[in-house]
């Protein structure tokens, strides 16, 4: 499956279709003998071999209908899985991790990213829909300060997906359910384990949010991820996330402690030859920091300061979108259904 095509994102297994493979945002099938249509008992034994003997998985699926896991072929790659029960079979996702952590060039995200990694302390957030690239991102910056300085980093990941060798940096990774029973309680436990840089795969509850700004607010550089549309839409999860009556607090601390925020969207290439990421990029700044705290209102959101910082390295999407457009890689119809404002991106593209 994975040589039927060039740049698989997902392997796919689902009952009555063949096996089934991600190719740019489109799924291909791929004829397999003997399996040219999945059965039931197909995706089931698939989804077996994959769970092994992996028991926390096993008992999340029983218990929750779904569990996640990783999976890898010796000298071939490694996969992100997702096995979950629909009308009473099971179907598997597999994402591909690249066995190479790639580097932001590679990645095609702007070359100025490289400066997170002399960051000393804060929060640095990659936001993103699923599948937009969060986990390479990370990966990358990562891979930057592990080349760049002598640190002490902890992951905590469910499941691992890029593996990191010693560098300069000492690196241990951690995997939730084999090696943590959860975030919030790894990460605790990591600020016994003096680290300089933390990473936290994802922020998926409140006790995990509360953490990191406890680590980033004694020192610690912190890594991590959350699903969101923009940078202003990061923010305000993150805020909802507490009660009314700790808001004031929280934004207050995130103001203090947020150093980054970089967003991506993937828009086709033209011509249909792959994505390309559009990148918003948020960085701290007096601007900034009295946005978060005050909550954006009319005539002063986070996106308005964005725009008026571009000389301090931040970017909007649109513009950036309107940058690939310039270039020539993305077309109008793509750009514009990708776009925040499309309105604005037309009078920005002339149109």
């Amino acid at each position: 499956m994975l040589r039927s095509a060039p740049k698989i994102s997902d392997l796919i297994f689902s009952p009555g279709r063949p096996p089934q493979v991600g190719v740019n945002g489109h799924l291909l099938p791929v004829q397999i003998p003997h399996m040219e249509i999945l059965s039931a008992d197909d995706t089931r034994r698939i989804a077996s071999e994959l769970l092994g003997n992996n028991t926390n998985a096993i008992a999340a699926l029983r218990e929750h209908g779904a569990c996640d896991a990783s999976y890898g072929v010796p000298g071939l790659s490694r996969f992100r899985v997702n096995v979950f029960i629909q009308r009473g079979s099971c179907a598997v996702v597999m994402r591909v991790i690249p066995t190479q952590i790639p580097t932001f060039e590679q990645l095609g995200l702007p070359l100025r990213l490289e400066e997170i990694a002399d960051l000393h302390d804060g929060i640095v957030l990659v936001a993103g829909a699923s599948g937009s690239g969060k986990s390479s991102t990370l990966a990358a910056i990562l891979d930057a300060l592990n080349a760049k300085h002598s640190y002490h980093i902890i992951t905590i990941e469910d499941p691992l997906e890029f593996l990191h060798n010693h560098k300069r940096c000492t690196i241990h990774q951690r995997e939730l359910h084999s090696d943590a029973p959860s975030f919030a309680l790894a990460l605790k436990a990591a600020l016994r384990q003096s680290p300089k840089v933390i990473l936290v795969g994802s922020l998926r509850d409140r006790d995990t949010i509360e953490t990191v700004l406890e680590a980033a607010e004694t020192g610690h550089l912190v890594l991590t991820s959350l699903r969101a549309t923009d940078c202003e839409n990061a923010v305000e999860r993150l805020v909802a996330s507490f009660d009314a009556s700790e808001r004031p607090a929280l934004r207050s601390r995130l103001a203090r402690t947020l150093r980054y925020v970089v967003c991506q969207r993937l828009v086709p290439r033209k011509g249909g030859e792959g994505m390309l990421p559009a990148v918003e990029i948020l960085k701290s700044s007096p601007a900034i920091r009295h946005c978060i705290e005050v909550g954006s209102q009319p005539g002063a959101t986070l996106l308005e300061a964005i725009d008026a910082s571009e000389a301090l390295g931040m970017q909007s999407f649109d513009h950036d979108i309107a940058r690939l457009v310039r270039s020539g890689l993305v077309d109008v119809d793509a750009a514009l259904s990708h776009a925040t404002h499309p309105q604005e991106l037309r009078r920005e593209l002339g149109l």
